[in-house]
């Protein structure tokens, strides 16, 4: 058997957007991991179909290159603040971080967070300044800025000599001199090799090896994945799990030994200390348990995840149009479904409520909770989705606690008096105001979670689509009170049926419709945005009275405004607390969570008094 290569194992950390997946792209290419005539798509490594839609990366996922002699692992990591789960379990897999950090914007919310957890763990970052073709770019100013990011997160004298490099990860290359503008990713390799430290391990100690991913595979069942701290393990090796007491979970044999070559797994017949693996054999192993030789009694100390700061209530879809689009609806599946997505997403929550009917999964974010609910229409399941709300909290005093964020805006000059305001409206505190160059302005506040629900929708239409906005979780705070919700009530149909156009027509000048005519609707459904502060039941499905007499023939022709047609999160967002979202395969629907007018009036009264 063949000498193993020399390892080193990396971690590619960024603020979303700042071009992480592009850059391990052309790392594949240079490094011949790609055949010259092989079809790749661009950004490879985000191969779930929400990630390609989106452009994120939601999944943290292993892969493994060679390079000169060396076998570089790299994990691509998400860089949204909802996915940080995933971001701080991959940082105990690896040795070192590329921290990529985008010459325009600079360090963001994120690039904060994703850096603070890497130099708590003693890791030494290499920073490359990406996008150095940017014309608005300043590379120099950036760099500061992450010099006094690193300062302010109290790096030590090793962490802050860091190697700097200057990179366009679309054209391929990077240089130690910031004017360059061609070349290759040569530079970024030899510093890997040379300043990421190899894994320092204990090859003769007893096989041990922390879950960090977890994932299904229909043949193989459980699959997780994670780097061997110590030892050699073999195929049909006895191993056990212990839990983060070191209390054996259960014992089993490792049926399966894969390790990541490329964009593929591939079966190995053994691991060593260093190596970052996927192992199959164990039903109950979870991610952050130690799966070790039999003789291990000690668990590896794995990192306490973030608690989550929202909820929603995940239900059955009880409306009249429940179960003609999607073939999943009964509990019993939500159920299953949900505490599945759990086993493999530490960083959610899921709670059965008394009735058996609706379950409270709590997260991150509204993005991580809409990736879930997304992922679940897909997979044909039909369900009712409550308004988010924040998880409150006490302090030692007893005193109310509330999770707040820090959030980064970039606007243009013009709309900074409007974003501003309308933030303060929502009991956020401006902290810095500055200029950033070509006209715009860069806005942080500390905002109450329980204010932002629903804003981002309303920031774009102030900032004309041009405004972008960054939130990350910052701490737990005092209450702030009443904050205010949305403006307009609602236009509420008052029967089953088909929306007719002429009737439509007629409501037109109440508001914002969000259906089109011969959609079918049901009472209690919403159908659009009232212009009133009150909520107003409709008919939209009065048809025009026909008689005998000829008319002109002028308002034969109607001429609809096109409906207002909402996407999952800005329905999740738009939603109050007396209304839910329907969610099946084919539509996203409104509606009041009592859809009797009298039970409305009810429920709303006994709100009231109480």
């Amino acid at each position: 058997m063949s000498a193993p290569l020399p390892l080193r194992n990396i971690a590619i950390i960024a603020h979303v957007d700042h071009g992480k997946t592009t850059l391990v792209d052309q790392l594949f290419r240079q490094s011949g991991t790609f055949r010259d005539n092989q079809r790749v798509e661009e950004r490879a490594m985000d191969s779930n179909d929400l990630e390609k839609e989106r452009g994120i990366t939601i999944l943290a996922k292993p892969t493994s290159i060679e390079w000169n002699g060396y076998r570089i692992n790299i994990v691509d990591t998400p860089g949204h603040a909802d996915f940080g789960a995933e971001v701080e379990r991959i940082l105990s897999m690896v040795d070192g971080v590329v921290l990529l950090v985008d010459s325009s914007e600079g360090a963001m919310p994120q690039t904060k967070f994703v850096t603070g957890k890497a130099l708590g763990l003693g890791l030494k970052p290499i920073v490359v300044v990406n996008k150095i073709d940017r014309p608005d770019g300043r590379a120099e100013e950036v760099l500061d800025e992450v010099f006094d990011l690193f300062v302010s997160l109290d790096a030590n004298d090793e962490q802050l000599d860091f190697p700097v490099l200057y990179a366009s990860g679309r054209n391929g290359y990077a240089s130690d001199d910031i004017e360059a503008r061609d070349g290759t990713l040569e530079p970024l390799f030899k510093l890997i090799t040379e300043h990421v430290p190899a894994p320092s391990l204990e090859i003769d100690a007893p096989f041990s090896f922390l879950a960090t991913l977890l994932d299904r595979d229909n043949f193989m069942g459980r699959v997780l994945t994670g780097r061997v701290q110590s030892g050699v393990v073999k195929i049909n090796d006895p191993i056990r799990a212990l839990d983060r007491d070191g209390k054996v979970i259960e014992t089993g044999r490792a049926s399966k030994l894969m390790t990541f070559r490329g964009l593929e797994r591939v079966p190995v017949e053994e691991a060593r200390a260093g190596d970052i693996i996927a192992l199959a054999g164990l039903e109950k192993a979870t991610v952050a348990n130690t799966i070790a030789h039999p003789e291990v009694t000690e668990a590896i100390a794995a990192q306490p995840i973030d608690p989550p700061t929202l909820a929603m209530r995940f239900a059955v879809n009880d409306s009249p149009l429940a179960g003609r689009e999607g073939d999943k609806v009964t509990s019993r599946l939500i159920r299953d479904r949900l505490m599945r997505e759990a086993e493999t997403n530490v960083a959610i929550r899921v709670t059965e409520s008394e009735d058996k009917d609706s379950f409270e999964v709590a997260g991150r974010g509204e993005l991580q909770l809409g990736v879930v609910i997304e992922t679940m229409r897909r997979e044909g399941f039909e369900l009712g989705i409550s308004r988010p709300r924040v998880l409150f909290k006490e302090d030692e005093n007893g005193g109310r606690t509330e999770p707040y964020e820090t959030v980064v805006i970039d606007v243009d000059d013009e709309h900074s008096g409007t974003v501003v305001e309308k933030m303060q409206r929502r009991k956020a505190e401006l902290t810095d105001m500055r200029p950033s160059g070509l006209g715009k302005t860069r806005i942080t506040f500390s905002a109450p979670s329980r204010g932002l629900i629903g804003y981002h929708g309303e920031f774009l239409s102030d900032t004309r689509g041009t405004g972008i906005m960054n939130r990350l979780f910052e701490k737990y705070g005092p209450y702030k009170g009443q904050i205010e919700g949305r403006l307009n009530g609602v236009l509420i149909s008052n029967g089953a049926g088909e929306a007719n156009a002429y009737a439509l027509n007629n409501l037109e000048e109440r508001g914002i419709l969000f259906v089109a005519p011969q959609e079918k609707l049901y009472e209690g459904m919403i159908i659009g945005e009232n212009a009133k502060p009150d909520d107003l039941e409709v008919n939209p499905m009065k048809a025009k009275q026909l008689s005998n007499v000829r008319s002109s023939g002028k308002d034969d022709a109607i001429r609809l405004t096109p409906p207002k047609v909402m996407t999952l999160e800005q329905a999740i967002a738009y939603i109050d607390d007396d209304e839910m979202v329907e969610v099946t395969p084919q539509s996203i629907r409104l509606r009041k969570v009592y859809l009797d007018p009298n039970e409305r009036k009810r429920m709303s009264r006994k709100k009231e008094s109480a």
